[in-house]
């Protein structure tokens, strides 16, 4: 974990691997393939890749990454489009998952996809998204891989036709008052501790008392919840989460504290309770806070679809 969709060029990605949409031939191709054989060093690489090939269609093989700024390259030969009869979709999501084993066999750390068959092999895009969802998440569920699907084109999962209308509806009624953009703390509304008529300065005091990481601990056991199944859910690392557990002064990141809410099923008001802690509150004059908000008052938790939509309004995503 955690599992982040990107966009831009794969070649300038520092990750353990990258992956390359490979013809069987593991030839230089066009698209991102002839961009990761320019960047890599065409020549080497093309010396390395005729050890390997041919390479069945579905399966990976894997080279060094020379000049790339990732150690390796693995190779994922993808289907050409032909209708959705031939089991394309069986073989693409093989692609996935074989480079994701063969990942982690290797013992490496970080992987970043293009989104494979989706160019010159004709794969319609949002079909060939949602298998590369599906295959990442069902790895991530028993393994630790940070995970990362880099779009060059990424103007499909902007499309926002077909998304919760009720979400659109509410983000329109905050409209007069949301901003498209990011505050000056980078999204992270620092919280003012404004005390309300009702709630004593005692109170307010006690409540701070108790910090961060403390309380993220309590509600864990509380809730008899598994350690790895909370920081998996809050699109979190190991490596991460083990900070927060032994740092009692710990202070996350806004997106850090809201992705534990969501792990962790709090209501608006234990989200607002942890957040408070971290020194900030829910605003309703980000883009941002307005669709978390919307999530949370809805109870729906399912973080990977809340992190597409953030995308989908360039926002932020939640987790590591």
């Amino acid at each position: 974990m955690p599992f982040l969709l990107t966009q831009g060029d794969i070649t300038k990605r520092r990750v353990d691997a990258i992956v390359n949409a490979a013809n069987r031939e593991l030839l230089q191709g066009g698209g991102v393939c002839n961009s990761i054989f320019t960047a890599a060093g065409a020549v080497a690489l093309q010396e390395a890749c005729n050890r390997l090939s041919p390479v069945a269609t579905g399966d990976v093989a894997i080279t060094p990454g020379f000049s790339l700024p990732a150690k390796f390259v693995i190779h994922a030969v993808g289907p050409v489009w032909q209708g959705g009869g031939q089991g394309e979709d069986d073989l693409l999501y093989s692609c996935y998952a074989k480079a994701l084993h063969l990942a982690q066999e290797k013992g490496l750390a970080s992987i970043a996809f293009p989104l494979i068959s989706s160019g010159i092999c004709g794969y319609p895009k949002q079909r060939a998204y949602a298998i590369a969802i599906k295959a990442i998440l069902e790895f991530l569920k028993h393994h630790e891989l940070t995970v990362y699907l880099v779009l060059f084109h990424e103007s499909f999962v902007r499309d926002r036709e077909g998304q919760d209308p009720k979400l659109e509806t509410y983000l329109a009624e905050q409209q007069p008052i949301a901003s498209d953009s990011l505050d000056p703390f980078g999204g992270e509304v620092l919280y003012c501790c404004k005390v309300a008529p009702s709630k004593h300065l005692e109170e307010v005091i006690q409540n701070a008392q108790e910090s961060f990481s403390r309380k993220l601990f309590h509600l864990i056991e509380e809730k008899k919840l598994d350690e790895v199944e909370v920081y998996k859910g809050a699109n979190i690392d190991r490596k991460h989460f083990s900070k927060i557990r032994s740092d009692d002064s710990y202070q996350p990141k806004k997106k850090t504290v809201l992705a534990f809410a969501i792990s962790l099923h709090l209501n608006r008001g234990e989200t607002k309770d942890l957040l408070e802690r971290a020194g900030f509150s829910l605003s309703q004059s980000y883009v941002f806070d307005i669709i978390i908000d919307y999530y949370i008052t809805n109870k729906r938790y399912d973080i990977h679809e809340i992190n597409q939509v953030l995308f989908s309004y360039n926002q932020p995503l939640l987790g590591s």
